[in-house]
């Protein structure tokens, strides 16, 4: 289990700025806002604990103009920053140890934290485009979790689930992992990142499917819901010209209907196994490129982030203060 020390936190000022935000009118979280979460959050660990703080710094202060408007201490991981995914991923690494992270991104924003620590312990709050694994909660309570957690020795796995991950393998190539969703495309390049065109959706593995979420695992949770809980994956073959087809919320603000060829549930472990030409986009965002005849091996299993869950910390330690 992950050993107790500080809180981290991980603002991501990129997360829910995409182009989803004027072609479909979805809800904006600006850097003002996710600030005040931030500061919000703060207050709400200092109210219970005296654990270290450390954080990510990037270019738009998210943490750090809380921290100064707050007057707390804390230290920044050594980490170069370039605007990137990759400066999440060497943050996680760099956070190795601590007893609870809040990051405050999408579903791109916690992957990117679980290529560096894949096992984190984590309160993933929401503000970004497709948000199937952070979840929509208020920042003083999450912020007073984080305390609980590390400074009054709870049990991680009595109040956290440990999350599935789809490990990608591809020949010749450095391995991959997707928390939600998996997909092959019959795209050649990988272009504007986000996935567009239904038409083109090949095959997919999924970790959850959600009628009630946004994008693939809408699209999953319309034909063969799957919760998070459950210990295995959905597969889910596609055929724009089959006369099976689901309407599913492809993104905030969209439905489309979409032609399937069959789905089926897999065990933890399973492959899926997949051949190129093709892209294969990770939690909604289009980055590996495969060849033709490059192949890629997917298989699910529950070895990701130990998920905390904030209201089951407040109510096994009571409101009783510190």
């Amino acid at each position: 289990m992950p050993s107790r020390g500080a809180v981290g936190f991980v603002a991501n000022p990129a997360s829910g700025k995409d182009i989803r935000r004027v072609t479909a009118r979805a809800s904006v979280f600006d850097n003002q806002e996710k600030s005040a979460m931030v500061r919000r959050c703060l207050i709400g660990l200092r109210a219970m604990s005296d654990a270290p703080i450390r954080y990510l710094a990037d270019a738009n202060r998210l943490v750090e103009s809380a921290l100064e408007e707050l007057g707390f201490d804390a230290d920044a991981v050594d980490v170069e920053t370039n605007g990137s995914a990759a400066d999440t991923t060497q943050a996680a690494a760099a956070l190795r140890g601590a007893g609870a992270v809040v990051t405050l991104g999408g579903d791109g924003t916690n992957r990117a934290f679980a290529k560096g620590w894949l096992d984190a312990p984590l309160i993933p709050l929401s503000t970004g485009t497709n948000n199937a694994f952070p979840v929509m909660r208020e920042a003083t309570t999450a912020g007073a979790a984080a305390g609980l957690l590390v400074s009054r020795g709870i049990p991680l796995e009595a109040v956290a689930e440990r999350a599935k991950v789809i490990h990608v393998d591809i020949d010749r190539e450095a391995a991959d992992i997707a928390l939600i969703d998996a997909v092959l495309t019959a795209d050649r390049f990988i272009g504007a990142r986000a996935l567009d065109d239904p038409g083109k959706l090949i095959a997919a593995m999924l970790t959850r499917a959600d009628p009630a979420g946004v994008g693939m695992t809408s699209i999953g949770g319309f034909t063969r819901p799957l919760a998070a809980r459950a210990d295995a994956a959905l597969i889910i073959d596609f055929d724009a010209s089959s006369p099976h087809r689901v309407v599913a919320a492809l993104a905030p603000g969209r439905f489309e209907s979409i032609g399937l060829a069959r789905t089926r549930t897999a065990e933890l472990g399973e492959p899926l196994h997949l051949t190129g030409p093709g892209v294969l986009a990770l939690d909604g965002e289009r980055e590996r490129v495969l060849g033709p005849g490059q192949a890629a091996t997917l298989r699910t299993l529950r070895d990701g982030p130990w998920v905390v869950d904030v209201r089951s910390v407040l109510t096994r330690v009571g409101c009783g203060g510190r």
